[in-house]
């Protein structure tokens, strides 16, 4: 197994605690404390009942900037350590490896301080292992308006000692408020006051793209004021509400927010992919780490941008993105790993890490790289100066300080009227810069990489490559795709059963609601992709492995994790689309897709009953749930099919799919009627406008627009057939 250090310092200290046993990145990070870790499990839980100490639960990830800040400060300390070691049993979680505990205790975290994040610190009672006190970053000396460590730590310990009865009580209180929350939210889903789903069907997006527009930033683009994280959820809800309204406010919010995207700093401009956020609001400064699911999500974003407005510049950022995922962060088997950290070594001489160090550039390397005319169209085009392109106000920690972040300040028209070139001579001179940089930037040490492969995030990139293979008509693509799909079936599914992750060999934890709703999503967009009928079987037993596992049968809903651990002190539903959106919204997408490709009452009963579950959030607060709201608008509507008749081999068959493939249509699903094993495997399910083996014109392939599994007549006319997807004209039913 690959030695990891910790996270800030190349050379570990002597110590070795029983994390070293562990395969997380995170947990492997914190093997040389001089804490006495232990991971979350049996073992640590009994040792704090048998000797009646406290738990002190650390949750964090390998990419993590505070946790490495907090592992620098404390737990490498060794006066921090014997206090910790001596008063409390230390339990080190990796949330990317188990979302069920981080779930739990943030949950206490976020009701008790009104906020979260990572590192999150908490304090548990052993017998019933219930939180008492929580936070996330706790400083090793008083600042920030925080005691320090120490000071929490002894303290905590006396109030064991002297008021644990108290402690207990609270925490007792605060998770049956928690648990209380729940069961007030399902009452009011069940009042019988409220509008049905199928009243609600005119308003959900509408209100959904009302809260949107309220955080849209009119002058430098996104939805919220900085830091800005790209969320992509929210574009996904704003560009159905366009699709469903042709409203064109709602596509320039989009367009204008991945823009600013990907023209400021948040984007790597040499080697491709998204930073985690944007600290600043004009995208300049990002926070650098880069994450395998906002890759995933992005890319989609782009492509659907491409599908709508033609405009090369999001295929483009979708396919550097892409490249990046093939080049830097897909694994030999098969999957993709799972991020790339903010922090690096300036050089291969420096001792301590600094935030983006791997990314930002002194002006004199640039000069010295590239020749005299390229370095200054670079530099103009950038906006790099000597003494860096960071306000100072804008760097807190100096680390940007003579340091130029990489982002687009003006454009290729502007410069080229400064040295008298045409745009192209300019775009030319650019790539051969970020070439040349780039291949320089390849010899700096790398940010950390946190090798793992999630079974969910894996999914979402899965997702990613499929859709770009047929929006960008680019097999190798689906290559990427199956190759995933592949090592996800082989390695990290047995006996019908997920698995959360892989690193040197599956692990030994299930997978949970996430896993399973965005695994669903990869394989039917790679049914899609292929029309392979082994790839939807496998849909729907994934999806039926989900329902016995996580669904509520008392008040509908997936919860996020399975029923049977004794150390869960509740069970919970997802119920915010995020950074990584929420399994519920996944699941209530998957079965509307279900319903309408399989002509399925059971999804589609399902679905109903997954979106009466969440009824009231998403007609209060529809911005928590935006996919969700584009599951519940798409249910409503008649379902919507598109077959395309003919033979694969057939370029006019290959011809009609790329061009339905090239329109922007969140509703409609696409069938395949050739005759061969997909469609057969259709007409088992009683489609029965699909029954007849041959559904081509004479031997001429055709394409049927079907609604309600009710067929229009056929085209084979390759521009009727766009008029008619964009529904310019309306063809007569069959």
């Amino acid at each position: 197994m690959a030695d990891i250090p910790s996270a800030h310092h190349p050379s570990a200290p002597h110590h070795e605690n029983r994390l070293a046993k562990e395969k997380s990145p995170y947990l492997l990070q914190h093997k040389n404390n001089p804490v006495d870790w232990y991971p979350w499990g049996e073992e640590a839980i009994e040792k704090a009942r048998k000797e009646n100490k406290p738990i002190f639960l650390s949750v964090g990830y390998s990419t993590c900037h505070w946790c490495h800040v907090m592992e620098r400060e404390s737990f490498e300390s060794e006066e921090t350590a014997e206090v910790m070691n001596e008063k409390f049993v230390n339990i080190k979680v990796d949330r990317e490896e188990r979302p069920d505990i981080d779930k739990i205790y943030m949950a206490f975290v976020q009701a008790t301080t009104g906020g979260g994040g990572w590192p999150m610190s908490v304090f548990i009672a052993p017998d019933n292992l219930k939180p008492f006190y929580g936070g996330t970053y706790f400083p090793s000396k008083r600042q920030y308006g925080r005691p320090s460590f120490v000071e929490l730590l002894n303290r905590i310990d006396s109030l064991w000692h002297t008021k644990r009865s108290d402690l207990i009580e609270q925490a007792d209180q605060v998770i049956a408020a928690i648990r209380d929350n729940e069961e007030q939210e399902s009452k009011a889903n069940a009042g019988e006051d409220k509008m049905s789903m199928e009243e609600l069907q005119d308003v959900l997006l509408v209100n959904a793209f009302r809260q949107i527009s309220k955080g849209y930033d009119a002058k430098l683009g996104g939805f919220s004021r900085a830091p800005k994280f790209p969320r992509p959820v929210v574009i996904t809800a704003a560009l159905a509400y366009w699709w469903q309204t042709k409203n064109n406010s709602a596509l320039e919010m989009v367009l204008h927010t991945l823009h600013g995207m990907a023209e400021g700093g948040m984007y790597d401009h040499l080697g491709g992919g998204f930073h985690r956020y944007s600290v600043t609001p004009d995208w300049q400064v990002p926070h650098f780490e880069k994450m395998l699911y906002d890759q995933a999500q992005l890319v989609i974003s782009y492509l659907e941008a491409y599908q709508i407005t033609k405009d090369p510049f999001y295929a483009r950022i979708a396919e550097e993105t892409l490249q990046y995922v093939v080049r830097d962060m897909a694994a030999p088997e098969g999957g993709f790993y799972s991020a790339e950290d903010a922090d690096s070594l300036p050089s291969h001489d420096s001792k301590e890490k600094s935030e983006g160090a791997f990314y930002i550039w002194a002006e004199e390397e640039i000069d010295r790289l590239l020749d005299a005319t390229d370095a200054k169209i670079f530099k103009e085009y950038y906006g790099v100066s000597s003494e860096g392109n960071v306000d100072p106000d804008r760097d807190p920690h100096d680390e940007f300080t003579g340091r130029n972040i990489v982002w687009k300040v003006t454009s290729a028209g502007e410069v080229g009227q400064h040295h008298g070139l045409d745009v192209s001579a300019v775009e030319e001179s650019l790539k051969r810069s970020r070439k040349t940089l780039f291949d320089f930037r390849k010899h700096r040490p790398r940010p950390h990489l946190d090798d793992k492969i999630l079974t969910s995030w894996n999914a979402l990139m899965i997702s990613a490559f499929a859709k770009a293979s047929q929006i960008l008509q680019k097999p190798e693509y689906l290559d990427v795709a199956l190759k995933a799909k592949d090592f996800i079936l082989r390695e990290l599914y047995s006996d019908g059963v997920l698995i959360r992750n892989y690193r040197h060999g599956r692990s030994t934890i299930r997978a949970f609601a996430d896993d399973y709703a965005f695994f669903v999503t990869a394989l039917l967009d790679l049914w899609e992709a292929t029309f392979d009928p082994s790839t939807l079987e496998t849909a729907i037993a994934v999806q039926a492995k989900m329902d016995e596992l996580f669904w509520d049968q008392a008040r509908g809903g997936y919860y996020s994790f399975e029923s049977n651990d004794p150390y869960h002190v509740m069970r919970m539903k997802e119920d915010y689309d995020g950074a990584e959106p929420s399994p519920n919204s996944y699941a209530a997408m998957n079965l509307v897709r279900l319903a309408n490709m399989l002509h399925s009452d059971k999804y589609k009963s399902q679905a109903l009953k997954l979106l009466e579950a969440f009824r009231v959030r998403i007609c209060e607060a529809p911005i928590v749930l935006p996919h969700m709201v584009v599951a519940a608008a798409l249910w409503g509507l008649p379902p919507k099919q598109v077959v395309v008749a003919g033979q694969m081999q057939d370029s006019r068959t290959r011809d009609l799919l790329s061009l339905v493939r090239s329109v922007y249509d969140p509703h409609q699903v696409l069938l395949l009627a050739d005759g061969g094993a997909a469609h057969q495997f259709l007409k088992k399910h009683g489609l029965e406008f699909l029954q007849s083996d041959d559904m081509s014109i004479n031997g001429v392939p055709a394409v049927y627009i079907c609604e309600n599994f009710t067929c229009k007549l056929p085209i084979t006319d390759k521009q009727v057939l766009l008029k008619a997807l964009i529904g310019e004209v309306k063809g007569q039913m069959i």
